[in-house]
């Protein structure tokens, strides 16, 4: 198809004839919102290899899941939730540090996952499931997506008060009180949820992508953390659209093309940032 000679609307509107670029965009465009919004307390927190490590600890549930025939959502929250209270307990009842923790437990599920798909016989796409397939979204995919997504938000509002002063001052909050263990646990079921509404569009391996990268960008633009939230989801929305009109158009995966979408936004913020911009930043 030759897209120059196509006038733009023509070339906006062409996609949405398709179910499954309704669906993707859809299900992309609500992944777009939640994977920053978690991502921008994830990157105050200097937690952003807890994002990479989450993606990869859903695996095990996931093959548990195929080959009891239920939800994927539902193994993959179970087991993403267990590596969050094995993270915990190591770093809060041994000497092993954090970061080493996080190393451990993420090689350790994904491996398991991989050993239990090959063992079961688990007749899965990997590839899609691992790095995205724009032609496996369907509307289950987006319900599930919107319903996730409402969730996410809809906790992080009520909450909002809570996690800002658990997120600038662990401690703080802990000498007046604050669940902080509950809150931790809260933060990280956010991230498995939005980890599960982002793997159709994504795969589980590159959603760490949309989680963090947004998210950065929005830093380097913006000071308060509310401002972030707002700034990231928006770029993530266009991320996401950029990347699946560029996976429909020169027949790319859909995971890696929003990646590259993700990394596009955040190098023109990174050269062209008001206040840290390369070129246009104050010295």
């Amino acid at each position: 198809m030759q897209i120059a000679q196509i006038p733009v609307w023509q070339w906006l509107s062409e996609p949405l004839a398709l179910e499954f670029m309704r669906n993707a965009l859809i299900a992309g465009g609500l992944a777009g919102i939640i994977c920053p919004v978690i991502g921008c307390f994830l990157i105050v927190q200097r937690m952003a290899l807890l994002g990479d490590v989450m993606t990869h600890t859903v695996m095990p549930g996931m093959a548990i899941a195929f080959f009891w025939r239920i939800d994927v959502a539902i193994g993959a929250f179970m087991s993403g939730i267990s590596s969050a209270f094995l993270i915990a307990w190591l770093r809060s009842q041994t000497r092993v540090k954090v970061d080493a923790a996080m190393a451990l437990t993420s090689s350790s599920f994904f491996a398991i996952g991989i050993l239990l798909i090959s063992l079961l016989k688990i007749k899965i796409d990997l590839h899609g499931f691992l790095f995205g397939d724009i032609l496996s979204v369907s509307q289950t995919d987006t319900i599930r997506a919107g319903v996730i997504a409402t969730i996410v938000l809809t906790a992080i509002a009520m909450f909002y008060k809570q996690l800002l002063f658990y997120t600038f001052d662990r401690t703080g909050a802990q000498a007046l009180g604050l669940p902080v263990n509950l809150i931790y646990l809260g933060l990280m079921a956010g991230v498995t949820l939005t980890i599960i509404a982002s793997m159709q569009t994504m795969g589980v391996v590159l959603v760490v992508s949309l989680l963090v990268g947004p998210a950065i960008t929005a830093y380097l633009l913006v000071k308060e953390l509310h401002q972030m939230i707002y700034v990231g989801a928006g770029l993530g929305v266009t991320a996401s659209a950029i990347g699946l009109y560029a996976s429909y158009y020169l027949n790319l995966p859909s995971g890696p093309a929003i990646v590259l979408a993700v990394l596009m936004l955040f190098l023109l913020a990174l050269v062209f940032s008001p206040t840290q911009g390369l070129l246009t930043g104050s010295k």
